[in-house]
């Protein structure tokens, strides 16, 4: 697949100028209480409405402050609806998330067709408090309703040929406006490998909150990876494949150097134009002391196992 460049802009400065100096104003403004005023879109674009109510606690989660509704669905990364943190909330009307179909293929024995609406049943569905990092220095604390990715998985019964599951978000340009310009390679493609993916950490969400996911959060269906960067949880999901390969995925490969495969966190490895060193939850302000990040974004008891021999400075 052919990479993608700017105009004006090298190769090794991923976003645009017009983006990142579009956020440095958003940022100086300060992301205390008042950003929703400086997001005039959020809100726009909320799900369609009905809450998931009777979903159980999942065994995982934290006693951490939750972030504010309104940051959560107020400032996102979703290309798919513009590159700016309030672009999704202001234009992510124009996806239709029902009806919606997820195909299940590739190296199984099972391959599986599914209405999302067979997923958003209230009995089977969990809330998990999720911690998620973004990489550049920004964290969130979410209360995500959703299901344990492997129970999906399981379902279509993996061939021993499996290695990795790769997950592509829809590419339709009508619903998604963001996709007629070609910052990033469409459709979005993210993966994991499939021990990763059958962790029981590893989360399909379909609502946040107790309400179905709003449209710019990812509608009807994204995944959540809670040890590795944000850009791996993929939104508005319509494709799983099973691969005996690594997939190529969206970012690693229009920036190799700057976003991994396995993007998990590690805050000895840098990004090439910031530290990962240190975080700051979003809503706390810019002037608020920053937080030491932690190894696997905090839950490296439960996975530091699946990468026993590797070099993550390497392989990061």
């Amino acid at each position: 697949m052919q990479r993608v460049t700017w105009k004006n802009e090298r190769m090794s400065a991923v976003t645009p100028r017009p983006v990142y100096e579009g956020r440095r104003r958003l940022l100086q403004a300060g992301l205390g209480a008042g950003l929703a005023a400086l997001l005039p879109g959020a809100g726009k674009a909320a799900a369609p409405p009905g809450p998931l109510a009777g979903a159980e606690r999942g065994p995982f989660g934290t006693d951490e402050k939750l972030t504010p509704r309104e940051l959560v669905t107020g400032y996102n990364n979703f290309y798919e609806f513009g590159t700016d943190k309030a672009d999704p909330a202001a234009n992510a009307h124009t996806l239709r998330p029902r009806p919606w179909q997820v195909r299940i293929d590739g190296a199984v024995a099972q391959p599986l067709t599914l209405d999302v609406d067979d997923l958003v049943q209230p009995r089977r569905l969990q809330e998990r408090v999720y911690r998620l990092r973004c990489v550049e220095g920004w964290s969130m604390v979410i209360p995500w309703i959703g299901l344990p990715l492997a129970d999906l998985l399981r379902r279509v019964e993996p061939l021993g040929s499996a290695k990795f599951v790769e997950f592509t978000t829809l590419h339709d340009p009508d619903r998604m406006p963001g996709q007629r310009r070609d910052v990033l390679p469409w459709p979005y493609v993210e993966g994991l490998r499939l021990d990763e993916a059958m962790h029981p950490l590893a989360f399909l969400a379909v609502g946040l909150y107790g309400d179905v996911l709003p449209n710019q959060n990812g509608a009807p269906l994204r995944l959540v990876v809670p040890w590795k960067y944000g850009f791996k949880s993929v939104k508005s999901i319509v494709h799983i494949r099973f691969t005996e390969q690594q997939p190529a995925t969206s970012w690693n490969i229009v920036a190799p150097r700057e976003y991994g495969f396995y993007a998990n966190v590690n805050p000895q490895v840098d990004h090439p134009r910031w530290s990962q060193a240190r975080e700051r939850r979003l809503g706390e302000g810019l002037f608020s002391p920053r937080r030491p990040t932690l190894p696997f974004n905090g839950y490296a008891e439960q996975v530091a196992g699946l990468y026993a021999g590797m070099d993550l400075r390497q392989d990061f």
